[in-house]
């Protein structure tokens, strides 16, 4: 059974935010690979939920997460990403792009707020111009040291001796 929070992108993304917007409800937007679910995931999506009524996460597809990781990423499929991420109570919608940023998806649903990691500054976010321009605001949450899907599969690989 389909997950009605997984949306695909375009036209069918679109219907649903400009139908939360017309109900008043205000948009948070987020992006990433989101390749393996850690603490320091849950408790960002958590703080981002906050920030208005509707938590949109978009993730990179297969695809991008090759070309911005590399070939021996993502570990987990971006349908078992996204069943996932659908299951946090957090998350209201996901949905993909396969850019190697959000900014089209960004330009597309024109969120009401546009928040991403501590470790980026507000000034590099990618759709701020966007989000600010539409009235918008764009926020950071506080990056938790340590915590990353890297250092997961570096301390998996110390574990196992390296890849085989």
């Amino acid at each position: 059974m389909k997950n009605p929070k997984i949306i695909s992108p375009g036209a069918q993304l679109l219907k649903k935010t400009g139908a939360l917007k017309k109900q008043g409800k205000k948009i948070v937007f987020t992006n990433g690979c989101y390749d393996i679910l850690h603490a320091g995931h849950v408790r960002f999506l958590n703080k981002a939920k906050k920030m208005g009524d509707v938590l949109l996460l978009a993730l990179n597809s297969d695809e991008s997460v090759r070309r911005i990781k590399g070939p021996k990423r993502p570990i987990t499929p971006q349908a078992e990403r996204a069943e996932i991420m659908a299951s946090l109570s957090s998350v209201d919608i996901v949905s993909f792009f396969s850019e190697d940023d959000p900014y089209n998806i960004i330009k597309s649903v024109v969120p009401d707020v546009l928040v991403k990691g501590g470790d980026w500054a507000i000034g590099k976010i990618i759709g701020a111009d966007i989000v600010r321009a539409a009235g918008g605001s764009v926020r950071n949450i506080k990056y938790e040291k340590g915590m990353s899907t890297t250092n997961i599969i570096a301390k998996v690989l110390k574990v196992y001796g390296g890849a085989k």
